[in-house]
């Protein structure tokens, strides 16, 4: 495994602001979709913005749902973000026949009260299975929020109306709804927890 943090290149998602940070952290990061480079990862982050049909399309066109997971089975620190959370789960209204990558059991589903997409600061209440996250104000943009099968593994909860879960975490598997890298201080010292 390479020490190199390698940023998943689907063709979408926050990868500017992301890159951002990491150089603000002093970083090392390729962005990259061949198959070798993010098996040999150390850690690996899917940035996600747009649509569920849509990232599921370019990842199975460029055959990378057999890489993540196998990646992620290898022991590789895996940081989904935004739509990076939801397309782990198996399946999501936003396209109900489009299948996801499964990692984890449990649907996506759009949020039936107030406007959507939420945009703006939120809080953040984590849970015991949390290592990485502190109580805080984080940045969100969404309409569709993770229902886990598994409530062991919901790290933080966040209200919008309801309670819906805005991260999660298992083993080397750690995804978050909202944008860290858009979230100032808060943002700053999730990536340092996580990166170290």
């Amino acid at each position: 495994m390479s020490n190199k943090i390698v940023i998943i290149d689907y063709g979408a998602g926050n990868v500017k602001s992301l890159g951002n940070m990491l150089e603000y952290l002093g970083r090392d990061y390729e962005i990259t979709d061949e198959k070798e480079k993010i098996l040999k990862a150390k850690k690996i982050i899917f940035p996600g913005q747009g649509h569920f049909e849509q990232a599921m399309k370019k990842l199975n066109s460029k055959n990378l749902p057999c890489t993540i997971k196998e990646a992620i089975n290898n022991g590789a620190d895996f940081l989904g973000i935004c739509l990076g959370l939801q397309v782990l789960f198996e399946k999501s209204e936003e396209a109900p026949n489009v299948e996801g990558l499964g990692i984890f059991k449990g649907e996506v589903k759009k949020f039936q009260t107030g406007k959507t997409p939420q945009i703006g600061w939120n809080e953040i209440k984590t849970t015991k299975a949390n290592t990485y996250l502190d109580d805080d104000y984080f940045y969100f943009v969404n309409s569709y929020y993770v229902v886990p099968e598994d409530k062991n593994i919901i790290s933080s909860i966040t209200n919008y109306h309801i309670d819906f879960c805005s991260s999660v975490q298992k083993d080397n598997v750690c995804a978050v709804q909202f944008h860290p890298e858009k979230s100032s201080e808060a943002g700053i010292k999730f990536f340092k927890k996580w990166l170290t």
